[in-house]
């Protein structure tokens, strides 16, 4: 490999299923023999779609991709929660769904669409006094975990399917889908935990402009072995 080719990108990968986004920097990190990289938002394991990998001297503008708004395609369902309100752990209650209308979804829908705020869930990489809440949730204990002011500017729902919610959403930085998610089921006096998550945007940047971890390694070194040839 020639020390001399620019090592610096941007890279846009489709996260897989189950993989945390550390575990797709190291593959990236290793797989590309890349000194420095970084992403620009962690995506939680049950979750797919759109992570920015910064290398090199581009890792000085994560903070520049992070604070663009997002993009996600999901599906929620109504009746049942989780402690971590996705798949990751397992039931713990259920709630009646009978007395919800499309009127009571329409409502709930609105009040948590533009500026709102929202505490992120236990089960979240927020850090208190330097320990995850994840970590305390696990053991166990609880954290008081602060408020914070988000933007969702777009809330779409789809509901042909209830209890299943398939949704849309456009939001800021720092928004938690499993929070919007956690509250809208309490507004509505039941529950609900996400099934799917998606990101399909961050600013300008696509799902649809993303490759496999796989494939993106593979024309990294194609890339480097041809200017190495030259």
């Amino acid at each position: 490999m020639n020390p001399e080719i620019p090592r610096d990108y941007v890279l846009l990968v489709d996260k897989p299923l189950t993989w945390t986004s550390f575990d797709v920097v190291n593959k990236v990190r290793y797989g590309g023999k890349f000194k420095k990289v970084g992403h620009a938002g962690t995506l939680d394991p049950l979750a797919t779609g759109l992570l920015i990998l910064c290398t090199g001297k581009k890792t000085k503008e994560i903070d520049l991709y992070q604070a663009q708004e997002k993009e996600y395609t999901g599906t929620f369902v109504l009746g049942k929660t989780t402690p971590s309100v996705d798949l990751e752990t397992e039931f713990d209650h259920e709630f009646p769904i009978d007395h919800i209308t499309p009127e009571a979804l329409e409502s709930v829908k609105n009040q948590l669409t533009g500026d709102i705020e929202q505490i992120p869930p236990m089960h979240s990489a927020v850090k208190v006094g330097g320990k995850r809440a994840y970590e305390a949730a696990r053991q166990g204990q609880t954290m008081e975990l602060k408020v914070r002011q988000v933007s969702v500017p777009v809330f779409e729902l789809d509901t042909r399917q209830f209890p299943e919610i398939h949704f849309r959403i456009v939001c800021s930085k720092g928004t938690y889908i499993r929070s919007l998610v956690r509250d809208f089921g309490q507004l509505l006096g039941s529950g609900a935990y996400l099934s799917a998550l998606r990101r399909t945007r961050i600013g300008s940047f696509r799902i649809e402009d993303a490759q496999s971890i796989e494939s993106l390694i593979q024309e990294l070194k194609t890339r480097e072995g041809i200017l190495s040839a030259e």
